[in-house]
């Protein structure tokens, strides 16, 4: 399995340092990484085939513009044998006639050449096959989906940071691979409280940690994708505690 129920890890860096990860994804082993590797090549390979497709419709759209062929951007002194190149060194050099690619820069003339492969390989053909075949409005949104799909990340991470003294920070992972991480810092002076209360889930009554920070009006919900078990979130409550207000095994301001 690729991922598993939400489970808790812990890192005590140092005892004012506290980091709490709760994830979805099993713990690293070499048969896992290959696996994900795999489904990673995987990926990439559909995602190329998706975009050659999209190329494709691009391609024969009448608001594409005409591209040269491989000859026009190869060498003339190609096309000609050993036998007559060396029976014509006299001869001058046969011009290159002039067409609408002569202001191509040579990295654009690369990429065109490299495309024009692509679409004459049997993977091209039937591109070019399909997106014939098929209409555009059905063509573009089923290929977008499929790459949103592609792109999907698998398992969800969702990271506490607690640093005494400074505050709490708050992670979690985007929904593909191409999202940013989410953070978000609160400084210990704006923290009134963390607590674990109970909040509605559709039908469903769920445990969530919450910080309550001054001067909000809503409650910061910690691990809000994943919403672990309450045996989870009392563990993190408590190290939260710990880590914030505890000071050589003393409470401070009369808190935890």
């Amino acid at each position: 399995m690729l991922t598993t129920a939400p489970y808790l890890r812990i890192r005590r860096p140092s005892p004012t340092t506290a980091e709490f990860v709760v994830s979805t994804l099993p713990p690293s082993t070499i048969p896992l990484r290959i696996t994900l590797a795999a489904i990673d090549f995987l990926r990439l390979v559909l995602s190329l085939g998706v975009a050659l497709l999209l190329y494709s419709v691009w391609v024969q759209s009448p608001y594409s513009t005409p591209t040269a062929s491989l000859e026009q951007f190869s060498s003339p002194a190609l096309s000609f044998s050993p036998l007559e190149l060396a029976t014509s060194s006299d001869v001058a050099a046969p011009t290159v006639a002039s067409n609408d690619n002569s202001d191509v820069s040579p990295f654009q003339a690369i990429i065109r050449q490299i495309l024009q492969a692509l679409l004459q390989s049997r993977t091209g053909q039937l591109c070019s096959t399909l997106a014939s075949s098929l209409p555009i409005w059905i063509t573009v949104p089923c290929s977008l989906g499929i790459l949103y799909v592609l792109s999907l990340r698998i398992g969800i991470e969702e990271r506490l940071l607690v640093l005494r003294g400074l505050g709490i920070q708050t992670s979690s992972s985007g929904e593909t691979i191409f999202s940013p991480l989410k953070t978000r810092f609160i400084p210990t002076d704006k923290i009134q409280d963390v607590l674990i209360n109970e909040a509605f889930r559709g039908f469903e009554v769920r445990h969530i940690l919450v910080v309550i920070v001054e001067d909000e009006e809503h409650v910061v919900v910690v691990f809000p994708k994943l919403l672990p078990r309450p045996r989870i979130l009392e563990k993190v409550w408590r190290g939260i505690r710990e880590c914030l207000y505890e000071q050589e095994g003393h409470k401070v301001d009369g808190k935890f």
